[in-house]
C-alpha cells in the first residue's frame, strides 16, 4: 500500500513538474540550506542533521547544508531572511512561517500517528491528578512557542480559568528532555511535553527518561494535534519546483528505509512522512486565535 501511495504521489508530482517546466529548463541551486527547530537531545539533533545533508547531498548532486536554530522564531526570521530554503517546523511555526516567510507545506512528520497530543504528567503517586490541582504547584514547560509543551496547556488554562499566577512557579526548560530532566530532579512538580499516543506509550517521558525507575501520571492530555510539517520557501519553490519534488521524494524514501531511518528519527520523525496541506493546520490557526498569539523575530 505504501509503494501505491508513493507511486501515486511520484506520478502527480512529477505531472506538476512537467506542466509548470515544459516551456523552459529549470536551473540548478549551487545549494541548499534547511533548516530545524530545537526539539528533544541537542547532540542527538546535530549529529542526525549532518547525516541527513550528506545523504540528501548524494541525491540531489548539490551541497546541502543544515541550520539549526536557537528557537521557534528564529527558524521563521531565517527562512523570511533566505537563510534557509527548507525548514522542518513545528505546527505552530509553520502557521505563522506562512504568513511572515511565505512558507509553503508539503510533507508532515509521522512518528506513530498523523498527529500528536499535548500532556501534562506528574511523578506517579503525585496528589496532582487534574489541572485545577496545579494551583500552588511548580510546573515545567518547554517554550512560550512550543504547541504541546506550552501552547495547548495554555488553551487549557484558559478554559479553566487558570492563570501563570496561580502556579507557583514557572519554568521554561528550553526543549522536552530538559522538562523531563526537571522532573526526574525534582525541580518542578509536573511538566507540560508532547506524547505520539493518547496512552502515553510514545510520550516525551518515556523518550528521553535516565531514570527509569520513575513513573508518571497523566493529568492531561490535549485534542489530536497536526504534526511537524517539512516546508519549502514559495520563492524558492517556484524557482526550482524540480529540485523541490526530488528533495521530497528522497526524504520519504530515507524515512521509509528500514535500514537507515534510525539515522534521521529525530528529525524525519519514526515512521514515514506524508503529503500535507495548509488546511490541515486550521486547529492550530484556531488556537493562535483563541489566545492571540504573536511570533516575533528574538
Amino acid at each position: 500500500m505504501k509503494r501505491i501511495l508513493f507511486f501515486t504521489l511520484s506520478m502527480l508530482l512529477a505531472l506538476q513538474v512537467w506542466a509548470a517546466d515544459s516551456s523552459q529548463t529549470e536551473a540548478t541551486p549551487e545549494g541548499i540550506t534547511i533548516g530545524v527547530i530545537p526539539g528533544g537531545n541537542p547532540e542527538n539533533l546535530r549529529e542526525q542533521a549532518l547525516n541527513l545533508a550528506k545523504a540528501l547531498q548524494t541525491e540531489l548532486n548539490i551541497p546541502v547544508n543544515v541550520y539549526i536554530s536557537k528557537n521557534y522564531a528564529g527558524l521563521v526570521e531565517a527562512m523570511k531572511q533566505k537563510k534557509v530554503d527548507f525548514a522542518f517546523f513545528s505546527s505552530l511555526t509553520y502557521v505563522f512561517a506562512e504568513k511572515q516567510a511565505g512558507a509553503k507545506v508539503l510533507l508532515k512528520n509521522v512518528w506513530n500517528q498523523p498527529f500528536y497530543y499535548s500532556t501534562i504528567i506528574a511523578p506517579k503517586g503525585s496528589k496532582i491528578k487534574k489541572i485545577e490541582d496545579l494551583k500552588g504547584k511548580r510546573l515545567a514547560f518547554v517554550d512560550e512557542k512550543s504547541s504541546s509543551g506550552y501552547l495547548y496547556p495554555k488553551v487549557a488554562f484558559k478554559k479553566k480559568g487558570i492563570k501563570d499566577s496561580d502556579l507557583k512557579e514557572v519554568v521554561f526548560s528550553g526543549n522536552h528532555q530538559a522538562s523531563i530532566q526537571l522532573l526526574e530532579n525534582k525541580k518542578v512538580d509536573a511538566a507540560a511535553v508532547f506524547s505520539d499516543d493518547e496512552k502515553g506509550t510514545h510520550g516525551a517521558w518515556v523518550k528521553f527518561a535516565t531514570d527509569k525507575k520513575m513513573k508518571y501520571q497523566i493529568v492531561w492530555i490535549s485534542q489530536p494535534i497536526p504534526n511537524d510539517p517539512f516546508c519549502v520557501s514559495q520563492e524558492f519553490y517556484d524557482k526550482y519546483p524540480k529540485i523541490t519534488h526530488t528533495l521530497m521524494f528522497s526524504l520519504i524514501e530515507l524515512s521509509q528505509s528500514e535500514k537507515d531511518r534510525s539515522k534521521y528519527s529525530e528529525i524525519l520523525g519514526s515512521h514515514d512522512l506524508m503529503p500535507a496541506t495548509s488546511k490541515q493546520y486550521d486547529p492550530v490557526r484556531e488556537m493562535v486565535k483563541e489566545l492571540n498569539i504573536e511570533l516575533k523575530p528574538e
